[in-house]
């Protein structure tokens, strides 16, 4: 098995102008890269979560955004730029939840405006750099991330995981795999138990599959067995991810993060949201006014076995995320810094 460096979620290739991604839907099992020239391609990408992890998915966006650009450069001045907006209200709709999609493609458009009265070839290359940056930042941002996060934890910790917050779902490190690959790096020896994460296996098929990769002793459980783990006094601290937090400090991640908060707050566990603040929408007042992604029932009644597991024509909801309360959360970590309760007030001091 390659060590988790070889793994890498979104490059771009500036000598034939494609996104290389790797493609998440056939991990663990295949490996496969995939290099996309037009906008539609990243859409499907993002769509069918080839793609997936909400710094990944805004880098993936950014670079969209740049092919769009420059399949469109030898249209007159005002239908391209004309165009290049349609393009980013369509990449926009790819997923409704992970605010980084629309934060990335917000810098996107602000770039290309202020290349105004430029030619297109100008713009072109600014949004290249733009792209470019976006990309170079989320790896410095995961680094600070985990440092921040690690000065929460000690040495030889056990941790719990829901979902897949790390390297495959950003630039390097991740966000709440962070603390734990720089811990790795400086001899913390953590023990890990990742949650299978229903519906869609992320921590299964990825969390499992990088921390394995980068020498972490990581255990696979399935996610109803979080509480029997904490029970057995296995777990000191829970690390997750987040695709939106609220100005409130409510925190939207993969279904079942609200059970494992829960979980933690009945045995006394720190619970620890960790992510950039371009994740954190002080636009969005509280978690309610969070817009929740619902996704095929297949997914839980087909899509991981050989034969269809529930009967026939029965009904299936699948949402893909849920809201952990704020009162849940004891710290949300970023590349900024450390916010606690009242979160209303340490967010918006992140940005001040």
């Amino acid at each position: 098995m390659e060590t988790i460096d070889a793994y890498q979620a979104v490059t771009f290739d500036h000598n034939t102008d494609e996104i290389v991604l790797l493609d998440q839907t056939l991990l663990p099992n295949e490996t496969r890269f995939l290099r996309l020239r037009e906008p539609e391609a990243v859409w499907e990408a993002i769509r069918v979560l080839r793609v997936r992890g909400a710094p990944a998915i805004g880098i993936a966006a950014a670079y969209g955004f740049l092919l769009a650009a420059i399949g469109k450069q030898s249209l007159p001045p005002d239908e391209f730029r004309r165009d290049l907006s349609a393009a980013k209200t369509y990449l926009a709709s790819a997923r409704p939840t992970a605010v980084n999609l629309f934060w990335a493609l917000d810098r996107m458009e602000k770039r290309l405006n202020a290349t105004a009265g430029q030619t297109n070839a100008d713009a072109v290359a600014a949004l290249r750099a733009e792209a470019d940056a976006i990309r170079d930042e989320d790896i410095a941002m995961c680094q600070a991330i985990g440092d921040n996060g690690l000065t929460l934890l000690a040495p030889g910790m056990g941790l719990l995981t829901h979902c897949n917050a790390g390297q495959l779902a950003a630039s390097r490190y991740g966000t709440a795999l962070a603390p734990i690959s720089r811990g790795q790096e400086q001899g913390y020896n953590f023990r890990v138990f990742a949650d299978e994460t229903r519906p869609l296996l992320q921590g299964a098929r990825l969390t499992a599959f990088e921390l394995h990769a980068a020498g972490v002793d990581v255990t696979l459980i399935c996610d109803n067995m979080a509480a029997t783990v904490m029970g057995n006094g296995w777990i000191n601290a829970v690390l997750v991810g987040c695709d939106r937090v609220a100005a409130n400090g409510d925190a939207a991640n993969k279904i079942g993060t609200r059970g494992v908060a829960i979980l933690a707050k009945h045995y006394g566990i720190p619970f620890y949201v960790l992510g950039p603040t371009s994740t954190i929408d002080m636009a969005t007042a509280t978690g309610q006014d969070i817009v929740i992604e619902e996704r095929p029932p297949a997914e839980i009644t087909t899509l991981w076995y050989e034969k269809p597991m529930a009967p026939a024509g029965v009904r299936a909801y699948n949402p893909a995320f849920d809201v952990t309360d704020n009162a849940l959360i004891t710290a949300i970590v970023t590349e900024k810094g450390i916010a606690r309760p009242p979160y209303d007030e340490s967010l918006a001091k992140l940005f001040t």
